[in-house]
Parts: structure tokens; sequence; C-alpha cells
């Protein structure tokens, strides 16, 4: 299902997903992940924006989502392979709609993003 549909009950719209880097400690609540994502990333968790994190072996990610009714944080596994990620060094990266449902299927969505080469015609 996607994160969309479960917020949309209360009417509010995912703007931009964002992606952290590196790992977080999975046993971290929505509380912690709204602060890690108002002092860490310097984002405003309100802002319309869904925050996506991943644990250590990248086959776990939570889904953290602030609206004004409250919060939303919604977890997927894969059962098997890992997550693509962006960089550990690379403190966050934003995501397109599509690119996050890729993202959830375990999809490499930085290779389905990149643009294709353009024909040569001789």
């Amino acid at each position: 299902m996607d994160i969309e549909v479960v917020c949309g009950s209360t009417g509010s719209k995912i703007e931009m997903y964002w992606v952290v880097g590196a790992p977080v400690d999975f046993r971290c609540g929505a509380e912690r992940l709204r602060v890690q994502a108002r002092e860490t990333l310097g984002r405003s968790p309100l802002d319309g924006s869904a925050f996506v994190f991943r644990n250590r072996r990248s086959n776990r990610i939570k889904v953290l989502k602030v609206d004004a009714q409250g919060v939303w944080l919604a977890t997927r596994r894969l059962h098997e392979g890992r997550f693509c990620w962006v960089s550990a060094l690379e403190p966050m990266a934003s995501l397109t709609r599509q690119q996050f449902r890729w993202l959830c299927a375990g999809v490499d969505w930085q290779r389905l993003s990149a643009s294709l080469p353009l024909e040569k015609h001789v």
C-alpha cells in the first residue's frame, strides 16, 4: 500500500520525499525521527514532506509524515535483497513520487531516473 493512500485519509498530500543517507537505529520512534529531521537535516517535519529512513542492512525503511492531525510512521521490509539507497555521505536527497514508488518496490530508482542517452543518427 502506498503511504499517500494511508495518509490520504487525513487529506494531507506529500509534497516531497526526503531520503536520509545515513542509517538509523530502527528502535527509534516517531518523535526521535522528527527530531532528526528537524535538527540534523534542517527540515521542518510540518512542511508537507515525508522523510524516509533506512536500517543498517538496508532491508527496511521507515517513512515519517507529520500533518496537522498527528504523525504517520510506516515501515516496509523487503523479504529478499536491499533497498537501493543514496550514498551515506549525502545527508539527504529528494525523490519524486515515482522514484519513491520504485524505492518501495525494491527497484533501483537511481538507474530508472537517469536520463536516457540521445540516439545518434548516422
